[in-house]
């Protein structure tokens, strides 16, 4: 079976339930809706520090949803052993989990692209007088660059659910790393803001991120002495969750379905 053939079947699965229909339309809806409540709420000298960088702050909102929805893709198949059909069609089982991990990563990078755009532009109707026009490298970087950041954590959320199979124990530990462990890691003494600085969505984070500051505080949303610049990060990102795509394709071609 040809590669465009794995794609488009991969893509059909995907877009034949409700599930990915409604996570992409919250994904995208909840991500503006708290851009537009932040932008009206503003007031003094934050509208003269309200920039770019600042209209993406809901931007994990949405990567939260599209990451669940990635899992699903994979888990609701072996949860229904539709997956054994699909091994039977294709037994070169690593081609079809590729074509599914390219179709979701794909759609991701699409809703992430829209909810950062769409975000950026919701902000500007709203504060019109804001320095939010994009006038430097940083700031198509941390708008157009989202969607690079959905489609690699899309990635990373796939390997997850090859590698545990199960939807709620996949999208627990997922959520669990990016939300606590990564947080949280810099408690332990000593050791534990260097290891917070290589740890994948935080450095996914300095990639949009890196040298942009919010409002008038100027409260950067990266962490200090990062050890890649911007384009280092996402690079490094993506080494990290192409890792866990190959462990997560070994697994699943010596596991029984």
């Amino acid at each position: 079976m040809s590669t465009l053939t794995l794609l488009k079947v991969e893509r059909i699965k995907l877009f034949s339930t409700r599930s990915p229909w409604w996570c992409m339309i919250v994904a995208v809806a909840i991500t503006i809706g708290f851009t537009a409540l932040l932008s009206a709420a503003l007031r003094g000298d934050d509208l003269l520090f309200y920039r770019p960088a600042a209209t993406q702050f809901a931007y994990n909102f949405g990567l939260l949803i599209m990451m669940v929805m990635a899992v699903l893709a994979v888990t609701t198949e072996y949860r229904f052993g539709t997956i054994r059909a699909s091994f039977l069609a294709v037994p070169t089982r690593t081609s079809l989990l590729l074509a599914k991990t390219v179709v979701v990563a794909l759609l991701a990078g699409v809703v992430g692209e829209l909810a950062a755009i769409g975000c950026w532009l919701i902000a500007r109707a709203i504060r019109p007088d804001s320095p939010l026009s994009l006038q430097t490298a940083a700031d198509y970087r941390v708008v157009f660059g989202v969607g690079l950041v959905y489609l690699i954590s899309a990635i990373i959320a796939v390997a997850v659910g090859l590698m545990i199979r199960h939807s709620a124990g996949a999208i627990s530990a997922l959520l669990a790393w990016s939300l606590v462990v990564e947080n949280l890691i810099q408690i332990i003494p000593n050791v534990g803001e260097d290891i917070q600085k290589w740890l994948p969505f935080v450095v996914g984070n300095n990639f949009l991120y890196s040298g942009q500051s919010f409002f008038a505080s100027g409260e950067t949303g990266t962490l200090d002495d990062m050890p890649f610049g911007p384009w280092g990060s996402l690079i490094y990102f993506a080494v990290v969750a192409l890792a866990l795509l190959a462990i997560g394709l070994g697994l699943a071609k010596h596991r029984d379905a």
